[in-house]
């Protein structure tokens, strides 16, 4: 909502808490709305404002902090958002009923067209009910609960009739998915079911939650499921996994993932890997670097360890020194390049489907971007052979 001249009446700033450095830059963009909007309300959401909420609110008295399913029912009714609000009333537009009168909801508002990308996410689940002793993710966002099935199938079925040819479906722990006796792989089914219109692409999911169901699945949907996975690692030494409180050994990591290309020899598969965790040794970071090359990863995304305030890990007497966490940092990353090329290279001249983005652009199956002819329409999912 704008102003005449005076900019943005209201600025909704979702925060971060993953690390402390990502809660810094957090309060650092709520201070720029503060001063970049000298009118407007800011409305804070998200991990951070769900773990210190009157941290924010001292900061001005525009602030309002709101949780996350507390904004989304206040934006679809125009006296919820006016209450959590109240300087509002005197610039809120309504949105326009819908033509049957029975105003808006999660379902009707579709996040497609101009200025959407192509690609939609549909949030199926939130919360965790891990405790992994870097991570305060679990204590700003509850327990794990999951979206009503025929929800997450009526809001799929309205996205692809209205041309939506990638849809990924995402979750703070997507593999816990749990409604009325579905599971994930249940879930899957229904949608696969409900449209055969759209490529399903499942977001980061957690490896003791990948189950043979799952892999099987994926396996049989001919690509409708894309064949990629974002399977978090975080370190490839046993004992640090241990002490990160993740629930497998490094050597179950491998069997899963020997098990995954079995069923699926094209599976794309990229992953998280934290380096400098507290007590990391030489050693152990040697580890990480042999896991990264026996899994053959697509892409790894390197995190130099933060403390969280508020984490077991963040106390720890043992923390390795910002020199040696930038160098494995360094040394991790040129690996990943290194796989990554070599991902590419396997599948050059292959044929897959391509989801086509704006500016000439495409993503493969395998989540990879590549080049496209000027002439095919952002939306569009064709099939294209890989230069």
């Amino acid at each position: 909502m704008l102003g005449e001249s005076t900019g943005a009446d209201l600025v909704i700033v979702n925060t971060c808490t993953v690390t402390g450095e990502a809660e810094k830059k957090t309060r650092k963009a709520v201070r720029r709305a503060l001063r970049e909007h000298p009118r407007a309300s800011v409305v804070v959401t998200g991990c951070a404002a769900a773990i210190d909420a009157e941290a924010f609110r001292a900061l001005d008295g525009r602030v309002v902090v709101a949780g996350k399913r507390e904004l989304a029912e206040a934006t679809r009714q125009a006296d919820r958002l006016m209450e959590l609000i109240p300087p509002l009333r005197s610039s809120f537009r309504a949105m326009p009923p819908r033509v049957d009168g029975r105003g808006e909801d999660p379902i009707s508002v579709l996040r497609v067209g101009r200025g959407f990308p192509t690609r939609v996410g549909i949030k199926v689940q939130d919360g965790c009910d891990n405790a992994c002793t870097y991570c305060i993710v679990h204590v700003a966002r509850g327990r794990a609960w999951s979206r009503p099935a025929d929800e997450v199938v009526e809001e799929y079925r309205r996205y692809t009739e209205a041309g939506v040819r990638e849809i990924v479906l995402s979750g703070i722990n997507i593999g816990t998915y749990r409604e009325e006796g579905l599971d994930l792989a249940d879930l899957l089914e229904r949608l696969l079911g409900a449209s055969s219109e759209a490529r399903i692409r499942i977001s980061s999911i957690e490896p003791r939650d990948v189950s043979e169901r799952l892999i099987d699945l994926m396996a049989r949907s001919d690509g409708r499921i894309a064949r990629h996975l974002h399977l978090p690692l975080q370190a490839g030494s046993s004992r640090v996994l241990r002490e990160m409180a993740r629930p497998y050994s490094a050597e179950r990591y491998v069997d899963l993932v020997d098990r995954l290309y079995a069923a699926m020899p094209s599976l794309s598969l990229s992953t998280d890997i934290i380096v400098g965790f507290p007590g990391e040794s030489d050693d152990d970071f040697a580890e990480t670097l042999a896991m990264a090359r026996r899994c053959r990863f697509s892409k790894i995304h390197v995190f130099p360890y933060s403390k969280r305030e508020g984490t077991p890990a963040a106390i720890r007497s043992d923390q390795v020194p910002p020199n040696v966490k930038a160098l494995r940092a360094a040394a991790l990353s040129e690996l990943g390049d290194r796989l990554r090329n070599a991902a590419y290279e396997v599948r050059r001249g292959s044929v897959e489907c391509v989801l086509v983005e704006t500016n000439g652009k495409g993503m493969t199956e395998s989540y990879f971007e590549i080049d496209v002819a000027a002439e095919l329409s952002p939306g569009e999912l064709v099939e294209l052979r890989l230069p």
